[in-house]
């Protein structure tokens, strides 16, 4: 029975395709595509598959970017913080006249 019932969607399927081509509504139908498909040209649309592939790019971008801000950051807290060690001991040193070796002793 579902047999019967699927040859005869088929068959209308079949025939109602045949009379669109053969009408004037197929006439209609295959002009309103080519009208749409000049548009959607002019309009320079990407597939899904190029949207994709830019999304990606553009987080991958992004991350890249967060990166390079934390580095900066990173950087700018260094140059800015107070200099320690040696280097520092020779400058507080040169500030108050005074000459020492790396090891701190007076020459």
């Amino acid at each position: 029975m579902s047999t019967d019932k699927q040859n005869i969607l088929q068959d209308l399927q079949a025939r109602l395709s045949e009379l669109m081509r053969t009408s004037p509504a197929g006439d209609v139908e295959r002009n309103l595509k080519a009208v749409l498909g000049q548009a959607f040209q002019r309009l320079e649309l990407v597939t899904r598959e190029e949207f994709d592939d830019y999304a990606a790019l553009l987080a991958s971008l992004r991350g890249r970017i967060a990166q390079l801000e934390e580095s900066v950051t990173r950087l700018e807290a260094e140059r800015s913080a107070p200099t320690s060690g040696v280097i520092g001991a020779v400058r507080a040193d040169a500030q108050d006249g005074r000459s020492t070796t790396p090891t701190g002793e007076q020459p």
